[in-house]
């Protein structure tokens, strides 16, 4: 159930009623409601309680058994080839995006053999999303991700060329720095394909235009 998922979570990651309000700015009787069953978080808090948590939307809300999920065999490298691909092959691209799956969402997928890739986010200047791989009908590879525009001079287009030249060695996001004209991006990563956290940077001349952060986790 939902609300024993939450207390599982909270608790894995050692925080207590009161830190998790604070994070999600409700009060500590909010927290107390949604552990008891009382009421269900909105999607809007769903997709932040996953963040915190580091799990995936689709598993948070999956009525299954958080702590014994079955183990699925997944070849890295063509999971990592076809992550590429997709990427590429999506916002970056302005390519196969869907109808909105949820409200106000931005929702973009490719398929391609058994594998499965969904982008979708919320917000334009302030934004939330996730991306999930599903090997057939399990999910293999997710991240998680926010973001913020901070002034005029961000370039939607400069962002999507950066994303375009995303490769097998840095498959998360663009590389690690580049430069068109008075744009730069830099992206940098700490951990491998299995478990990873970065951030990601636009500059205008010498000031910063937008941040991004992001946290990954592969289920096998």
């Amino acid at each position: 159930m939902l609300h024993d998922k939450m207390i599982y979570y909270r608790k894995k990651n050692m925080l207590t009623q009161e830190e998790l309000a604070e994070k999600l700015c409700v009060s500590r009787q909010t927290i107390t409601k949604w552990e008891n069953g009382v009421i269900t978080p909105s999607l809007e808090y769903l997709i932040d309680l996953s963040h915190i948590f580091g799990i995936t939307i689709d598993h948070f809300i999956k009525d299954d058994d958080c702590r014994s999920d079955t183990p699925q065999v997944t070849n890295t490298n063509q999971l990592v080839s076809f992550l590429v691909e997709a990427k590429k092959s999506t916002y970056a691209s302005h390519k196969n995006k869907m109808n909105s799956l949820r409200k106000d969402s931005h929702d973009y997928s490719y398929h391609n053999g058994k594998y499965q890739y969904y982008d979708s986010f919320f917000g334009a200047s302030f934004f939330s999303g996730q991306e999930i791989i599903y090997d057939d009908v399990h999910v293999c590879w997710s991240m998680n991700y926010y973001g913020k525009v901070l002034s005029e001079d961000f370039n939607s287009e400069f962002l999507k060329e950066a994303l375009a030249l995303v490769n097998e060695q840095r498959p998360f996001r663009g590389p690690e720095i580049y430069t068109r004209g008075e744009y730069t991006y830099i992206s940098k990563i700490i951990g491998d394909f299995s478990t990873f956290q970065g951030s990601e940077d636009i500059y205008y001349r010498s000031h910063i235009v937008s941040w991004w952060n992001d946290k990954i986790r592969r289920r096998e």
